[in-house]
Parts: C-alpha cells; sequence; structure tokens
C-alpha cells in the first residue's frame, strides 16, 4: 500500500486497494474504510462485496459512496462530510488514484477550514487540488445550508500540447517536441509516481536482471520543460478541446496527444487472479511477479511447466515465448530438462506473426522438446490444485475444453485498450483509439494524435514501436500547429529481441505487412551474441538516457515530398485567442 497518503490524523487516502489490504489497515490502527470508486470501473478492480467482506472480517467498517469519475458534485461532497461524522476515525478513503477521495475530504472540510491550508495538506500528499479553488472559496465564504447550490467548476487550463499517459510513449514524444520547439506549452497527464521500463521484466523472471533495474521514480523520467498533472484522465471533450479530469476539473489544449497503455485482463481468466503469485502460477506481465518467476524456474526438477499466450492483439507479442525460452534454457544447462514437460500454448494459429523468424525460431522449440498448442486459449485456473483449462479449437473449427495439471504456469493475460478509452469518443469499432496507420493522425479530429500500445495501428506493440513513432508524432503535431498538414509517416516499425538462450538473441525487426526492417546489415533471423549485448546491456540506456529524453537514435521519419493542404482551422488556431475566449 505504497499509495497511502495521511492528510490528517483522522483521515488518509489511498489509490485502488485489494482485498488483502484490509487486514493491514486494521494493523495499522484504522478502523474506518470509504470506497469512493464504482463498480466496474476498471479491468481488475475488486467489487465493492468483496471489498466489504475483507474489510468486515478485519474488524474495519466499511461505507461505499460511489463517485463518478470526473463528476464530483456538490451532493457527494456532502455526503462525504455526513459519512465522516459518522465513521470512527481513523478513516481510510480510496478511489482508482486517490485524487477523488481527497477532493472529496478538500470540499467538504472548505465550509471550516482555509481553502489554502487544504490545497498545502494536500500537495504535501502529491495531490494537486489547484484546479477545485474556486469551488473550495466559495464554499468558505457560504453558510452551511447553501452548500447544496451548485458551484461553478474551475476556469480552463489550457496548453500547446497536452499529452495523455507518462509511459515510454508520452515520455518519449514530450521530449521529442520538446527538442524540436522548446517554447512549447505542454503538460503530461499521469498519476503514477514510478515508471517502469517494461521490456526488463523478461528477464528479471530469467534471473538476468533485478527488478530495480526496471524501476525510476516518474518525477526523473517526466521531459524537463513539460509541466506534470499528477492526475488520472476520465474522459474526453474533442469538440470543445477539451480533457476531464478525475476531479471533475478540465484541461484545453491545441494539440492532444493519447498515449496510454493497455489493460490487462487478468479477471478474463476465471480463477487467475486469486492463484497469481502462488500455487506454481506467475506472470511477467507483471512487475510484482517476474521475480516469482524466476523463483519457481529455480525450484522446478520435474513436472509439467505450461506457457500461455492469449489473443492478440498483446504488449509484446514474443515474451510469452521468450519466457518459455529462457526458462527451457536454465532448465537445460541444470540437466533438469529432461524431466520437464513443457507446452506452449497460444490462442493463434502459428508460432510468430513474421514467417521469416519462425524456421530460427522452430529450431529452438525442437532443442527444448516443447510441444506447440496452437488455438489454445486459457479459460480458467485452479492454483490449489494444479489444474488449468483450455478452450482448444481443431482444424476443422469445433471448439473443447481440454484440462491440463501443471507444476509450473507462466500465464499471459488477454489485454485490451482501457475502459474509459473504449467508453470515449475517439474509440475505434474495437475499443482501441482511433489512428491513420502512417501519420498516427485521428481521422475524425484533426488535432489528436496516439502512439503507443493503446493507438488502433496495427504494428507491434513494442517500446521499439514507440522510439519510431515518437518522431513522427512530433513532427505531425508542430505541423497541426502551425497550420499545415502531416507529412511525417510511420512504416509500423518494431523489434522484438527473442532472447531464445542465455547470450543469444534473433533480433526481428519488421513493419507493416511483416516486411523486415532491420536495423544493422546482418541477417535478422541469425540468434546472436551482439544482439544479446544490445538487449541487455545497451537498450536499458538507450531507453533510459535517449529515447525518454528526445535523442532519436536511428529514429528519424519519412516524410512526404510536398505538405498536404492545411488542415481545419479549429485545429490550427492561435494558443492566445484560444486562451482568451
Amino acid at each position: 500500500m505504497d499509495s497511502l497518503k495521511r492528510l490528517t490524523p483522522f483521515i488518509a487516502v489511498a489509490a485502488q486497494l485489494q482485498p488483502g489490504d484490509m487486514g493491514t489497515l486494521a494493523a495499522a490502527g484504522f478502523r474506518s474504510v470509504i470506497n469512493n470508486r464504482p463498480d466496474g470501473e476498471g479491468e481488475g478492480q475488486p467489487s465493492s462485496a468483496e471489498m466489504e467482506a475483507a474489510a468486515r472480517a478485519s474488524g474495519l467498517d466499511y461505507r461505499y459512496q460511489p463517485v463518478i469519475s470526473g463528476q464530483i458534485g456538490e451532493e457527494d461532497v456532502v455526503a462525504f462530510a455526513e459519512l465522516l461524522e459518522q465513521v470512527r476515525g481513523p478513516v481510510l478513503a480510496f478511489c482508482r488514484t486517490g485524487t477523488r477521495s481527497s477532493s472529496l475530504w478538500a470540499l467538504s472540510e472548505a465550509r471550516h477550514l482555509d481553502p489554502e491550508v487544504l490545497l498545502t495538506t494536500a500537495k504535501d500528499a502529491g495531490y494537486d487540488l489547484s484546479g477545485l479553488l474556486p469551488r473550495m472559496q466559495q464554499r468558505w465564504q457560504q453558510a452551511p445550508q447553501a452548500a447544496a447550490d451548485t458551484v461553478p467548476l474551475a476556469p480552463t487550463q489550457r496548453y500547446d500540447v497536452l499529452v495523455v499517459g507518462g509511459g515510454a510513449a508520452g515520455c518519449a514524444v514530450t521530449a521529442s517536441l520538446l527538442r524540436r520547439n522548446p517554447q512549447l506549452r505542454i503538460a503530461l497527464i499521469e498519476p503514477r509516481e514510478q515508471h517502469y521500463y517494461q521490456p526488463g521484466w523478461t528477464l528479471v523472471g530469467a534471473g538476468v536482471f533485478d527488478r530495480a533495474q526496471t524501476e525510476r521514480p516518474m518525477a526523473r523520467c517526466i521531459p524537463h520543460g513539460a509541466q506534470w498533472l499528477h492526475a488520472a484522465v476520465a474522459g474526453f471533450e474533442p469538440e470543445q478541446q477539451r480533457v476531464v479530469l478525475e476531479d471533475g476539473n478540465r484541461v484545453g489544449y491545441r494539440a492532444l496527444i493519447v498515449c496510454l497503455g493497455l489493460s490487462l485482463d487478468w479477471d478474463g481468466i476465471e480463477g487467475l487472479r486469486d492463484t497469481l503469485g502462488k500455487h506454481g502460477v506467475t506472470s511477467n506481465y507483471q512487475f510484482e511477479l517476474a521475480p516469482y518467476t524466476w523463483q519457481l524456474v529455480q525450484s522446478l526438477r520435474r513436472g509439467r511447466a505450461l506457457f500461455t499466450q492469449p489473443p492478440m492483439p498483446i504488449k509484446c507479442a514474443g515474451a510469452p515465448q521468450k519466457a518459455m525460452y529462457l526458462s527451457c534454457d536454465w532448465w537445460q544447462k541444470q540437466g533438469v530438462l529432461k524431466d520437464i514437460e513443457v507446452e506452449f500454448c497460444s490462442a493463434g494459429g502459428v508460432l510468430f506473426g513474421v514467417a521469416d523468424f519462425v524456421p530460427p525460431l522452430m529450431q529452438y522449440v525442437e532443442r527444448y522438446g516443447a510441444q506447440l498448442n496452437f488455438n489454445s486459449t486459457l479459460t480458467a485456473v485452479d492454483g490449489p490444485g494444479h489444474k488449468a483449462w483450455f478452450k482448444q479449437v481443431d482444424a476443422e473449427g469445433k471448439a473443447g475444453v481440454v484440462e491440463k495439471d501443471f507444476d509450473f504456469l507462466h500465464v499471459v493475460p488477454p489485454q485490451r485498450a482501457p475502459e474509459f478509452i473504449r467508453q470515449s469518443p475517439l474509440a475505434n469499432a474495437d475499443g482501441w483509439l482511433e489512428a491513420d496507420h502512417e501519420t498516427l493522425r485521428h481521422p475524425r479530429f484533426g488535432n489528436i494524435f496516439s502512439l503507443g500500445d493503446v493507438c488502433a495501428a496495427p504494428n507491434a506493440k513494442t517500446a521499439a514501436a514507440v522510439r519510431k513513432q515518437a518522431p513522427v508524432v512530433a513532427e505531425n503535431v508542430l505541423a497541426v500547429l502551425a497550420g499545415r498538414g502531416p507529412r511525417a509517416l510511420y512504416d509500423g516499425y518494431g523489434s522484438c529481441p527473442l532472447t531464445v538462450e542465455r547470450g543469444k538473441v534473433v533480433l526481428a525487426e519488421f513493419g507493416y505487412g511483416g516486411k523486415l526492417l532491420p536495423t544493422f546489415p546482418l541477417d535478422p533471423t541469425v540468434p546472436r551474441w551482439l544482439a544479446w549485448e544490445l538487449k541487455v546491456k545497451l537498450m536499458p540506456r538507450i531507453y533510459f538516457d535517449l529515447m525518454l529524453r528526445g535523442h532519436e537514435w536511428l529514429a528519424a521519419p519519412k516524410r512526404l515530398p510536398h505538405d498536404p493542404l492545411p488542415v481545419d482551422a479549429p485545429a490550427a488556431c492561435n494558443f492566445e485567442q484560444e486562451k482568451n475566449k
């Protein structure tokens, strides 16, 4: 519960909690819990009923006051104030990020506490509530009985460029923009306090990296010159060129870049969440679990090891089999692979989506004696019973359920766009953020761009793809701001360094249509030691110290020879005119 922040001796706030946290809260002296997050708001979110049962079992008073993200009304503030008067303290209030609960507290306390003091208290806890100042000041000046009156939201802040998401894509594109024009007013919206180098988690699961090597404070990764809005986005208002924050405030923009990651649907597999991190069930797709993968690999001496891959699209399509290759390589070197039955169960119909790389990968599948089960989708897990169930589709298209025992199970969960993206006007029919495949510009809103995992372009969802996408978006955004059309083009480049053994990597680089796009003049289908050195020793530095800083190493975009026709006027309007409206 690293997200827990104390506002006063009576109340603390936190980001989303899990049922298992209730015992810790009780042991820490808390007596009551308030849940401000509506059920079903996000993937992997435990229900209020689950949270209540866990709280009661730990002797905690539990109250459920769901507040819709971005829509904190006066009735919500009044209800929250009444709850604080009813419950026993100390009390812990939580929501998705803690912002909603902090906002409710500050607005409710503004009836009798100086708003400036409340803002300072919230800021010290990591929450910038300055956008609520007008509402807080009005409550400070009004009598309590007038609290039900509607209070207007704070004036809208506006920026030249607003970037949603502080992961690899958000930091890289922000840095690229600022290197091209340091005078831009750019804000980056990101609620998390930590930034992760996710490509390193496969190596953590193989004992090559320590987990700490893949984590840095977000404050160190936000590019200099950009303003970090430590908040969560609740929705979009593209017609008004505004983004809605979780506390209900709006932020305006001339150009918007949406570059969020995707959501891991752990609840898409029955029983999985309850057994993750125990009973031999693990996943390198979660920061906290990658060390457990390595623990399991070292301890397994015999039995059955299952590795799964869900339906596409997923983050780094090669990662599920990378986990298998590195595990098998260790078992082989320890002399125990002969006693371990290895199976790769993939929902897809082929080992890898680019045909040129299948033959060298098959050599390693045969070397490790792994069995390939295609069209096989994990649907349920019984951790204590060490059983897994798969939906298996045969050559004739008939589906059935297959039960498998396991001693080791590496799971890759189903993946999709975040819920608020899927429900937004920016999404396509499949829920991903709609974008032209070459310019990465939204086809219906000319001043909106996307890149990274949430983008609907049919490229591999990898950090390497972001390295090539960031300069394309940066150049096209600047063109739009100047009243011109996009001219930088993305060729679908993606890279998947397939770690087939310790010391050897197949450096798969490709673009749209599976076209090979090797960076170096070497046969890319050959496993190489040099590629391993690049993956293990150079790529983390390239990521943190070059890509996130706007140094575009071998990433210059292709460009159209001439500018297209100017974009629509709203996308290119003068910033000062917009600011003064």
